[in-house]
């Protein structure tokens, strides 16, 4: 059986929309529920054959401006929009499809503060630390400022000490703003953290030249912190569906072990240095 995936797609969306959902005119009995094939085409500025072509399973690669015309008639939200990419073959390549400005929204801040045990942080593919819990804040203290994972690998001094293991700590950064290089190559955030790096770190330059891509992996991290010394991590990441390219990134120590007790050392430091002052007394 030959599938009819975006005809039937566009056929099933255009049924649930009427001409007043889109400010159009009812005229003449209508014998199927929706939109009519033609007004949509007209809608859309494509002609009525090939629209039919479409929904019939004829025609099944029309182009992102065609994709595009469709998904503004239609009314799709952006998770639609890219569903009927993917059905057509297409990728999208106007800026509607580049990620959207890099902020937090507060309910996933409100979520982060809700781990007060654990590290949490929000970073972008270019490996800016967009948000930070309290503790998260501790951990990367050493740090001035703690700002992208990147530069404070390979720029910041502190970096040669906290990662234990700096080496694989820099095989890794490099080879994950590689993969964010593969999804947005023109990004101009990543050119300048690039040509900086580049700039500054020859160990940088010589990493970044093997081409080396990978996503985060799931080792574990082996950082020394000035205050509460070895600390060994693991953690999780979250792709953040609300701003693609975000993660949400929890780190974690195992129960009992002196990591945990050193987290938790590291948390009470923290929340002493950061205690508001006693009001004085009159």
């Amino acid at each position: 059986m030959d599938d009819n995936h975006l005809g039937d797609f566009l056929r099933a969306r255009r049924a649930g929309l009427q001409p007043e959902d889109i400010g159009m005119a009812s005229y003449g009995t209508r014998r199927v529920a929706g939109l009519r094939r033609e007004e949509v085409a007209v809608l859309a500025g494509v002609n009525a054959d090939y629209y039919t072509r479409l929904e019939q399973g004829r025609e099944r690669n029309p182009s992102p401006q065609v994709i595009d015309a469709l998904s503004r008639t239609l009314r799709l939200d952006a998770d639609a929009r890219a569903h009927v990419y993917r059905l057509a073959g297409a990728t999208p390549n106007d800026p509607l499809s580049l990620p959207r400005a890099e902020r937090v929204g507060p309910a996933l801040r409100q979520l982060m503060d809700g781990y007060p045990n654990t590290p949490a942080f929000v970073m972008s593919r270019t490996l800016d630390l967009l948000a930070v819990n309290a503790l998260a804040d501790a951990l990367y203290a050493p740090f001035q400022p703690a700002d992208n994972l990147a530069r404070m690998t390979f720029l910041d001094p502190a970096g040669r000490t906290f990662y234990t293991d700096w080496d694989r700590a820099a095989h890794a950064t490099v080879a994950n703003l590689r993969e964010a290089a593969g999804f947005d190559p023109d990004n101009p955030r990543l050119r300048a953290l690039v040509r900086t790096l580049t700039e500054h770190s020859a160990d940088f330059t010589r990493l970044w030249n093997t081409h080396t891509v990978r996503g985060k992996t799931q080792d574990a991290k082996h950082l020394l912190h000035p205050d509460v010394g070895p600390l060994t991590l693991t953690y999780q990441a979250f792709d953040v569906r609300e701003a693609p390219g975000q993660q949400l990134v929890i780190y974690h120590a195992e129960p009992g072990t002196p990591s945990a007790q050193s987290l938790n050392l590291l948390g009470s430091i923290h929340a002493t240095r950061h205690r508001p002052a006693p009001e004085p007394h009159h």
